[in-house]
C-alpha cells in the first residue's frame, strides 16, 4: 500500500510491478540527529591523521617513519578524504530540504558505502601491518620490530584504533543512507496467483 505523503511521485514501471518513488520531507529532529553523526567521524579523522603523521623514531638502531609504510601513507589519506566528506555531507544535510532529493539521497548512499570501504580497507592493512610489526614472520625469518621501535609502534596502533571507530560510523551512515534510499520505493506488486502463465511449446 503506498504511504500518504503530498509529494508522492508516479511509479516509473507502469501499472506493472514497478516499484513507486516517493518524495518525504525529512523532519528537523532526524536532520539535526545526522548532521550531528555526519560531524563526529571529522574529529576521530583529524586525530588519527595527526598521530599518524607525527609518528617516527630515531634511535641507535635507525630511523623510522610512517611515511616508510606504504599502508600508513594510505591510512593518512583515507582519514584526510573521510574528514573533508564527513564535513561537506554534513554541511548539506543540515540545510533543510536538501537532503531530502532523490539525487542526493542517491549520492549520500553511494559515497557513504564508498568511504566506509575506503577506510575500512585502510585500517585493516594499516592493522596487518602492525601485527607483522609487533610479531614478526618466522616462516621468511622476519624478526618483530616494535621491540626495537616501541613508540612508533604505539602511536600507529592508537592511529589504527581510532580509525576502526571511524569505520564504526560509517558503517551506522551507510545503514542509514540505505534506509533513506529504499523505503523511498514500494515494494513490487504481487502477481494475481489465479493467472495462468502460457508456455508455447515447440517442437515435439
Amino acid at each position: 500500500m503506498e504511504k500518504s505523503n503530498d509529494h508522492d511521485k508516479a511509479s516509473h514501471g507502469g501499472s506493472g510491478g514497478g516499484a513507486t518513488e516517493k518524495w518525504e520531507e525529512t523532519s528537523p529532529g532526524i536532520r539535526t540527529a545526522e548532521t550531528m553523526l555526519r560531524l563526529a567521524p571529522v574529529g576521530l579523522c583529524v586525530a588519527a591523521l595527526v598521530v599518524m603523521l607525527r609518528d617516527s623514531e630515531s634511535n641507535e638502531f635507525g630511523s623510522i617513519s610512517y611515511s616508510n609504510l606504504t599502508a600508513f601513507r594510505y591510512l593518512v589519506h583515507a582519514n584526510g578524504i573521510c574528514a573533508g566528506y564527513s564535513l561537506l555531507s554534513a554541511a548539506i544535510a543540515a540545510m533543510p530540504r536538501s537532503s531530502s532529493t532523490m539525487p542526493r539521497v542517491w549520492t549520500f548512499f553511494c559515497l557513504d558505502q564508498l568511504l566506509t570501504y575506503l577506510v575500512l580497507a585502510a585500517g585493516a592493512v594499516s592493522a596487518e601491518v602492525l601485527y607483522l610489526a609487533y610479531n614478526g614472520d618466522s616462516a621468511i625469518t622476519w624478526s618483530d620490530a616494535c621491540s626495537s621501535y616501541g613508540s612508533f609502534c604505539h602511536r600507529a596502533t592508537a592511529s589504527v584504533i581510532i580509525t576502526f571507530f571511524v569505520v564504526c560510523f560509517y558503517i551506522l551512515l551507510s545503514l542509514i543512507s540505505s534506509y533513506k534510499l529504499f523505503t523511498r520505493f514500494d515494494p513490487p506488486s504481487i502477481v494475481d496467483s489465479d493467472k495462468t502463465l502460457e508456455v508455447a511449446v515447440f517442437g515435439s
